[in-house]
């Protein structure tokens, strides 16, 4: 390098703003790199494919911190892919949301127009719907241009475009002619609101408080058959077919096989029968039986072959019963019945109170009915088996390992899946029906017969998304695209969604590659096709106590204010910096902070390097380089193999905290320091040795900063873009290639010997700031000392201890008025140091007094409190380890002043 060389260093230094400010070049950059293609796939490219699926959020959603976790861990991989040579796609595109969006639109029709949807009509609704999706269903598209997703806008898809409707239909109809799709009655999730199925995702727990109710069934004189049963639903008894107990109950042994009167039913009875399910134990052993009502009743229902009386209508009155509580809510029957049975004298115990957990729905907030329903059905048992298949055979691999137990109970134990709600909004069942009862599936290039009606149901939203990996490249229909990035590479999300959206698209996937095997290419060893190779299953973020946020507690953060706040990087930083397998992430604003925090320091490093004529250019030889030059590099390789082996094994957290302390300890607190003692800061007035020092000096510092942005940039790529585009004048990190051991040392041998002189000087200079600083030495005061650097092998390294130590060459001899002793690797050096004149002895005693005395304050108050044998009985463990704690450190400081004092001269 050579002067001029350093003055354009200084001129792009100069071209960069004062401060790193997200907000002025998030948008344009991210707009900018749509613009030019960066992000979008060509299946023609000859290079090795790298593919993603985004799992879709709802049309109707808002960017949460699950989304931007999700989407921050899946941009880390593609960009890093990109950079790797491989042709990469990440297909983005969103869910239509059944039953969220029709929800909405029913509010707003109603809210605006006072209307309903049967007021306008099926076909008029659903048009109003797409009319919502047009206007408003874009609010998370725009969320993730801001956060940086580096997604194939060209090939964006939505769950109900016509392709997808498509491969719907495509794939029922091959489900149904394989038997693997029937109609029956089973028992369902049903919410009396939105009178439809819904899918146990769409289930949510809430603790309620009820009433425990015991009902005498039988007779009423305690010397004739009778039974008690306790119940916290006491209306649904009037669908009540049986009593169980026991089978070993000596109890009620008697009384199996005989019937009792309905207490308020007269077209019904009730049978005493045995079964192992019941708990001998639990209140007095005998449970009524409601099988159209209860999942768990459901269940014995089939065993025994019981009636299944359904006693509510879909909006969940009480109907069809021939009672006096027809036409009542459940609620309004609760009390009814309750009293009812009071008037015959059959409560037999007060009623008293009871908090139960009861499964709420998601949309609509009322209590779930469990009910017998006539619906739709996949029956899993073989698509299951295969989906399980794929994992035990390795076809696809979970990640973490730990999550495959948790797969294999479900897929091994999944009971037939409901697909049909009641709805208007989202893919209509392909299914016709004749004048004679005649049932005809009809395919996507097929007509119905003349005079067929079409099934009113629609499918489940988890139908089409269960497609999704490769109804988004064009299933049914050969494509490209389906020939060069199918299988997926991987599926990113989180472990919570592994039952109702993961185990899902393993069944669709290998099944649809036995129907179609000419559209995929081959499984290994003839076994169908997996959608995606790789599953990573991260955690959930939870708050920085640990707590699930949610609106009741008020502890949900927008990742929208982040962004704004503290820039998209920063956000980024924060999840992938937390983002273990499979572990819950807890987060909070400090989180936030300390990456904007980071990127702060990564721009004013990269800054001054070029203000002090960094730049990227072909290292010198090894022999030319000094031993700090040879660490750094050294180091720099160490971390770029480390973290590429975190990143292929999905270790996001691992990788980013070896980056975030390798950038910030080592390069920015110590590699910038020593580089201000080698690059002379008079270029004219310096030798030709230290002038090649220096420009080497500044190729290896632009090296590292080069690496280290490259490294940085799939999980910060704003501002890393706009640092290494400075740093190297190329167009854009995002063409840049990923780092190798060639970029880093040059592929040289790591030299141990300058490793182990660099980390003794580290050592050094930090205990000498250390006992300066306790010595009351002003940072910026040089000070005399004594050194033997030759005995620590440290000769070559004393002009960058003593200058960045600031301890001087003794221009006299001199009695030590302070010494310190540092142990290094090669020896234990005695530093002896004249720090007469450098201390005002009256100030530093002031400030010494004035340390001590908040010490001793502090012991005083954590005393009292240890002291306090009520307070420790109360207090949380937690707590009172935190006070232990808070005197431990007390009591240090109070010792280390009070030798300080000790030591120092009468004033």
């Amino acid at each position: 390098m050579t002067e001029r060389d350093d003055l354009v260093g200084k001129n792009r230094a100069d071209a960069l703003p004062k401060a790193w400010e997200p907000r002025e070049h998030e948008q344009a950059l991210y707009d900018g790199w749509v613009d030019k293609g960066y992000f979008t796939a060509d299946p023609a490219s000859g290079k090795p494919t790298y593919s993603i699926v985004l799992p879709p959020p709802n049309v109707t959603g808002q960017l949460h911190m699950g989304h931007a976790l999700d989407h921050t861990l899946m941009d880390a991989l593609v960009r890093r892919k990109r950079m790797q040579g491989f042709e990469v796609l990440w297909l983005p595109g969103m869910d239509h949301a059944g039953i969220a969006t029709q929800t909405k639109v029913e509010a707003q029709l109603k809210e605006e127009e006072g209307k309903d949807r049967h007021s306008l009509g099926r076909e008029a609704f659903v048009d109003r719907v797409w009319e919502w999706k047009e206007n408003y269903g874009g609010t998370i598209a725009s969320q993730m241009r801001a956060i940086g997703d580096s997604v194939d806008w060209s090939r964006e898809r939505f769950t109900l475009d016509e392709g997808l409707s498509r491969a719907v239909q495509t794939i029922f109809k091959q489900l149904f002619d394989a038997g693997l799709i029937y109609r029956d009655y089973r028992l369902v999730n049903w919410s009396p609101v939105l009178e439809t199925a819904v899918s146990d995702i769409e289930v949510i727990y809430k603790d309620v408080e009820g009433e425990f109710v015991s009902i005498r069934y039988g007779s009423l004189n305690d010397d004739e058959p009778h039974l008690v049963v306790a119940t916290t639903r006491v209306e649904t008894m009037l669908g009540d077919v049986a009593i169980a107990v026991h089978p070993d109950d000596e109890r009620y042994a008697h009384l199996v096989g005989q019937t009792f009167e309905h207490p308020l039913r007269d077209d019904l009875t009730l049978t005493v029968i045995a079964d192992d399910y019941v708990d001998m134990e639990l209140g007095t052993g005998a449970v009524k039986i409601t099988p159209a009502h209860d999942p768990n009743d459901y269940e014995m229902g089939l065993r025994h072959d019981l009636d299944m009386p359904i006693i509510m209508d879909t909006a969940g009155r009480i109907a069809d019963t021939g009672t006096e509580f027809d036409g009542m809510s459940r609620e309004e029957a609760r009390v009814a019945v309750r009293e009812a049975l009071a008037a015959q004298g059959r409560i037999v115990k007060e009623v008293r109170p009871y908090v139960h957990s009861v499964g709420h729905s998601e949309r609509s907030g009322e209590a779930i009915e469990p009910r017998l329903s006539l619906q739709w059905f996949v029956k899993v048992d073989k698509l299951a088996a295969m989906a399980g298949e794929a994992v035990r055979s390795g076809d696809t691999v979970i990640h973490p390992e730990s999550m495959q137990k948790r797969y294999f109970d479900w897929v091994d134990n999944m009971h037939d899946w409901t697909i049909s709600r009641q709805l208007w909004w989202g893919h209509r069942i392909p299914i016709f029906y004749g004048p004679n009862d005649e049932i005809v599936c009809v395919g996507p290039d097929e007509e119905p017969p003349a005079g067929y009606t079409q099934d009113p149901d629609v499918l489940d939203t988890w139908f089409s998304s269960a497609l999704w990996p490769f109804s988004t490249m064009g299933w049914p229909e050969k494509t490209p695209e389906l020939e060069a990035f199918y299988p997926t590479s991987v599926l990113v999300t989180a472990y919570d969604i592994l039952f109702f959206w993961v185990a899902r698209m393993m069944m669709f996937g290998t099944f649809a590659a036995t129907q179609t095997p000419e559209l995929f290419p081959a499984g290994n060893d003839g076994r169908p096709q997996v959608p995606f190779t790789d599953l990573y299953l991260h955690g959930l973020v939870r708050d920085e106590k640990g707590r699930k946020m949610s609106k009741s507690l008020g502890n949900g953060i927008d990742p929208m204010d982040w962004v704004e706040r503290f820039g998209a990087d920063a956000l980024r930083f924060a999840l992938a910096r937390g983002a273990n397998p499979g572990i819950d992430l807890p987060i909070g604003e400090d989180n936030a902070q300390s990456a904007r925090n980071f990127a702060t320091k990564l721009y004013n490093a990269t800054k001054f390097a070029l203000l002090n004529g960094a730049a990227v250019g072909p290292l010198p030889a090894r022999a030319e380089l000094t031993d700090a030059d040879r660490w750094i590099l050294d180091r720099a390789e160490e971390v770029r193999a480390s973290v590429d082996a975190y990143l292929d094994d999905y270790q996001f957290a691992k990788a980013n905290e070896e980056l975030y302390h390798f950038a910030w300890d080592e390069l920015c607190d110590w590699y910038l320091e020593i580089a201000k003692t080698q690059i002379p800061r008079d270029a004219e007035s310096a030798s030709d040795a230290e002038r090649a020092r220096g420009r080497s000096t500044q190729i290896v510092l632009g090296r590292v900063i080069d690496v280290v942005l490259r490294l940085l940039h799939p999980t910060m790529p704003f501002v890393t873009e706009v640092l290494w585009t400075a740093l190297t004048e190329q167009e854009s990190l995002s063409l840049a290639p990923w780092p190798t051991a060639e970029d880093t040392n040059g592929g040289a041998e790591r030299d141990t010997q300058s490793r182990r002189r660099i980390q003794d000087a580290v050592k050094l200079i930090t205990e000498l700031r250390r006992f300066r600083s306790d010595q009351g030495v002003k940072p910026s005061q040089k000070v005399p000392a004594r050194l033997d650097f030759a005995r620590a092998d440290l000769a070559g390294q004393e002009d960058l201890v003593r200058s960045i130590a600031k301890v001087e060459t003794p221009e006299r001899e001199f009695e030590a008025s302070a010494s310190v002793e540092v142990r290094l690797s090669q020896a234990t050096l005695d530093v002896a140091l004249d720090t007469s004149g450098t201390v005002d002895i009256a100030a530093e005693r002031k400030r010494l007094s004035k340390e001590l005395a908040e010490a001793e304050k502090e012991l005083e108050t954590t005393g009292k409190k240890l002291g306090n044998e009520s307070f420790l009985a109360k207090a949380p463990a937690e707590v009172v380890e935190k006070i232990k704690a808070r005197r431990q450190i007390a009591q240090e400081e109070f010792e280390r002043i009070s030798a300080r004092l000790e030591s120092l001269p009468e004033a």
